[in-house]
């Protein structure tokens, strides 16, 4: 028992670790792009980084799966510490730093500087739609897989096929949906996107037994529907932080989207039940639950779309 407590201490310091880690590299990306390209093709590429995530989804499961049934479970923790080594030496090598932003302001206190950014009224915003928008995210993800194979009557081994198809299309639609987020106006994808996830939530999560082919349909238009939100809101939100305190905000942002993303997946817990068959019940409620959370978040982005445009954007 002793040394199963420590096997379970081990495996949840390890996931804070490495999740701080994620966090610290993501917010680092999304501001080293922000810093590199101009708001009005910011979508695209956005998009890019959308489906650079979706594409690591599809191809890190199998690829995971496989590797630990051939070579055992840390395989795939050693093949992620040889890709990280290889990526960070060639990060070293090839890219300049960019380190411009630093000479806008005097200001060398990390706690003083945090203080700063988290106290301006105008950033405030921006933590609260990216909240939403990890709320909305994690309520229904988790409870995916169980509610496709229990709820849907979809074969455990079918799975893979399901994520495949639907990562593939959110492959595809990444760069189109940014695209059009940079054509005909960020605010405008992000509606389309809200209408999309709305309308797709509110039929799939009340199904029942449902074939395959149209499983993979509804899912993979869900998907594209958050794709949509995701990618207008990124670069939207981007644009919220003076020049000087981007990496600032980028950071709390990812830390506002942890700690969202969790509390939003206690509350999924406590509202969907499982019954004797593993069926779940209540599955429709979060369904709602998300619909609410895109609303708000629809009116807030109104509001951050306003001001960015208004002032101009960094």
């Amino acid at each position: 028992m002793c040394g199963l407590a420590r096997t379970y201490g081990f495996l949840l310091f390890a996931r804070m670790i490495t999740g701080l880690f994620a966090g610290v590299l993501g917010s680092t990306v999304f501001a080293i792009t922000t810093d590199l390209f101009p708001y009005q093709v910011r979508g695209r590429v956005m998009g890019i980084l959308q489906t650079a995530f979706a594409a690591s989804s599809v191809v890190g499961l199998p690829l995971g799966l496989s590797l630990a049934s051939r070579w055992g479970w840390n395989a795939p923790f050693l093949l992620i510490v040889a890709v990280a080594t290889l990526v960070g030496v060639a990060a070293m090598r090839y890219l300049r730093p960019i380190d411009a932003h630093l000479q806008l302001h005097a200001d060398r206190s990390p706690l003083h500087h945090f203080l700063h950014t988290v106290s301006m009224r105008r950033y405030l915003q921006g933590f609260a739609a990216s909240a939403l928008l990890a709320t909305g995210g994690f309520i229904l993800m988790p409870y995916m897989s169980a509610f496709l194979v229990n709820n849907l009557g979809i074969e455990f081994g079918r799975l893979p096929l399901v994520y495949m198809v639907t990562g593939a299309c959110s492959i595809v639609a990444g760069p189109l949906i940014g695209r059009a987020a940079d054509v005909v106006g960020k605010f405008l994808v992000f509606c389309f996107g809200c209408v999309a996830t709305i309308t797709m939530v509110l039929i799939y999560t009340p199904l029942g037994v449902t074939p395959l082919g149209l499983v993979i349909l509804v899912n993979s238009l869900l998907f594209v529907g958050v794709s949509s939100r995701m990618i207008s809101a990124s670069a939207l939100i981007s644009a919220i932080p003076d020049p000087a305190d981007r990496g600032s905000y980028m950071s709390i942002s990812s830390s506002v989207q942890q700690v969202s993303g969790g509390l939003a997946a206690i509350l999924g817990g406590l509202i969907v039940t499982e019954t004797g068959t593993g069926a779940l019940e209540h599955f429709d409620v979060v369904g709602y639950v998300l619909v609410g959370t895109t609303l708000v978040t629809l009116v807030m982005m109104y509001f951050i779309s306003r001001r960015v445009e208004g002032r101009g954007a960094p």
